[in-house]
């Protein structure tokens, strides 16, 4: 008897450890309804209807400065009916707002977790970068020609090229790289009353390690996203750039002083991307620039 009891327990134990985790994806608004253009079939695979498991749709939100006129710049399909590139356009994906270079602007994306997260939280942000005014000479081909990155220094006497550097300087311009500001909140499943606090992202590569008693440093390993010169994010034309952030626990306090709390389905991530002045290209962003991925716990 005594031995049956034990196999019964170490199954159940077993069941529970094994069960319930799978991937996530989460995007502004019903993640089901995601624009197939920013995905893969394996990603598609991972996307919730959100209506079935209870995670509100409304509240989600984008938001930017500019004006959400631009084409997508990452769809070397797309068409322009106006002289110098310009409207009508036809392309696929969404519209853009636009930051060009060197003037300052931001991005805000509001996301409900679609699962009790039980990892890391990827913060994936895919915009189009290309080198400035690339768009009103290339058109739809300009990601192809004038690709560029975040903070890279231009070669001001030609057009699309990057500047050389030389050995002891540095190829960017570190001044230039957007800022990352990235908050949870509560949501309509949260099993206590909590205030917000700013997530901290793990440096990769990193040791992955470093002072966690008490308040959390920022250190070789981990960096509050409190939209300092300190969380600043290099992004590349069309391509996803993911900042780790570590999975929050109740108690523990960050950098900031601010408590931690374990995230329900429903809390809310808030990511503030903003672009400096010093800025050195053509920005492009949408309402589904950021992606929210991670492995959580399977709802049914």
């Amino acid at each position: 008897m005594k031995w049956l009891l034990a196999c019964m327990l170490s199954l159940l134990v077993v069941t529970s450890a094994m069960a319930g985790e799978d991937p996530y994806i989460a995007v502004v608004g019903n993640d089901i309804l995601a624009t197939s253009f920013y995905l893969s079939p394996k990603y598609e695979q991972f996307l919730l209807d959100q209506s079935v498991v209870g995670i509100p749709v409304t509240g989600e939100s984008f938001g930017t400065n500019a004006a959400l006129i631009q084409p997508e710049i990452c769809d070397t399909l797309g068409t322009t009916g106006g002289p110098l590139n310009e409207p009508p356009f036809t392309f696929r994906g969404n519209f853009n707002g636009r930051v060009t270079a060197g003037n300052a602007g931001w991005y805000k994306w509001v996301i409900f977790l679609p699962k009790k997260p039980s990892g890391e939280i990827n913060l994936c942000i895919q915009c189009g970068v290309i080198k400035p005014n690339a768009f009103k000479f290339e058109g739809f081909l300009s990601v192809l020609t004038c690709a560029a990155e975040t903070g890279e220094l231009l070669n001001q006497g030609g057009i699309c090229a990057r500047q050389m550097t030389s050995p002891g300087y540095n190829v960017l311009r570190p001044e230039a790289l957007p800022l990352i500001n990235a908050v949870a909140s509560r949501g309509p499943h949260a099993a206590t009353s909590w205030e917000p606090f700013h997530l901290t992202a793990f440096k990769n590569p990193g040791t992955y390690d470093g002072v966690f008693q008490g308040a959390m440093t920022n250190d070789d390993a981990k960096q509050v996203l409190d939209g300092s010169s300190a969380a600043r994010i290099l992004l590349k034309s069309c391509m996803d750039k993911c900042v780790v952030a570590k999975l929050p626990v109740t108690g523990q306090k960050n950098a900031l002083g601010e408590l931690e709390n374990d995230l329900e389905p429903g809390d809310i991530i808030t990511v503030s991307m903003a672009i400096p002045k010093a800025n050195t290209v053509d920005i492009y962003c949408h309402a589904e620039s950021l992606k929210v991925m991670g492995i959580g716990e399977d709802p049914f």
